[in-house]
């Protein structure tokens, strides 16, 4: 599928804006006023992924704000900071405790942005009025299907990342044709977005970017790398989620089939929905649809009360 006219928008008036909490000097692109909306990307990618939503939600009355996440610059992070998840909620939790004081706001994640935010729905759930969570099952159903031949295959990343130097290599080779692989492999067949594609190299190519994004999953299996401070935080990772949540997959990305199962990991508001001739990336290969789920989802979840926070974060 080719990108339509309405999927190439660039974002009319984004601004970026810079927050440091936690070690991170986090950059974001924002705009738009109302009430807030954070979106967050995943890999291999960059906040511009989310260029049609941004323009869409703003234009339907919220401010919406979309980091780069932790080390993919210009988000900063201290040299040997923890990349482990709940170091990575931790951070993201301090931006929306910054950007957001006192209130709780709406949350949209894509790939690693769903991974943190499903880790932030059960463990914070005082931050998220509502979530939006694409593309990644929910961890009980991943560790579930961890040893599945078939989700082998199709999380390959996952474990070719756990070697030295190697993933290294086979992503710089070529002008980053790797990139490039795993785009085509996840996404609907003769979908291009060659212009995008090209903006995230340019990322991944700054200096110690690459090797930040492979330390995300590298962290997955290697508990020796995880913050041993965040013990507590790490535990809830594992609570039941009672916020409102509503679940997207690309209809022909295979985690659609573990993604269907999840229903029971919650205890709110639950809902699931495919987007047909879209896969990982849905969010950017049927834009607009994606974009009507989301307005009509803010909508409906808009008689929410935003939830007041105490100074402890309670």
């Amino acid at each position: 599928m080719l990108i339509t006219e309405t999927m190439k928008r660039s974002m009319t008036s984004a601004q970026q804006i810079r927050i440091s909490v936690h070690g991170v000097d986090f950059v974001c692109l924002t705009q738009g006023s109302g009430p807030l909306v954070l979106l967050v990307h995943g890999f291999p990618d960059i906040p511009q992924s989310w260029s049609a939503q941004i323009d869409a939600l703003s234009h339907q009355g919220y401010r919406v704000v979309a980091p780069y996440l932790p080390g993919y610059l210009p988000s900063r992070i201290e040299r040997g900071a923890y990349l482990d998840k709940a170091s990575l909620v931790h951070y993201l939790a301090g931006l929306i405790e910054q950007i957001s004081p006192g209130e709780s706001l709406h949350y949209i994640g894509q790939d690693w942005g769903a991974i943190i935010g499903y880790g932030l729905c059960a463990a914070r759930p005082d931050l998220i009025t509502s979530a939006v969570l694409m593309a990644v099952p929910h961890p009980t159903i991943v560790n579930k299907y961890l040893l599945s031949p078939k989700h082998i295959h199709r999380s390959f990343h996952w474990w070719f990342f756990q070697q030295r130097d190697l993933p290294e290599q086979a992503l710089t080779a070529d002008d980053m044709t790797f990139i490039d692989y795993l785009w085509s492999y996840w996404t609907s067949e003769g979908y291009k977005d060659e212009e995008h594609i090209r903006q995230v190299k340019q990322c991944l190519k700054q200096p110690g970017v690459l090797s930040t994004a492979l330390a995300y999953y590298r962290a997955m299996f290697d508990p020796d790398v995880a913050n041993p401070s965040l013990s507590t935080l790490r535990n809830s990772l594992s609570n039941s989620i009672s916020v409102p949540t509503l679940a997207l997959c690309g209809a022909d990305d295979l985690r659609a089939e573990l993604m269907r199962e999840q229903a029971d990991c919650f205890v709110g508001e639950y809902h699931y929905i495919e987007v047909l001739e879209a896969g990982h990336f849905l969010h950017r290969e049927q834009s607009d649809q994606v974009n009507k789920i989301l307005i009509n989802w803010l909508g409906s979840t808009a008689g929410n009360n935003q939830k007041k926070r105490g100074a402890d974060g309670s």
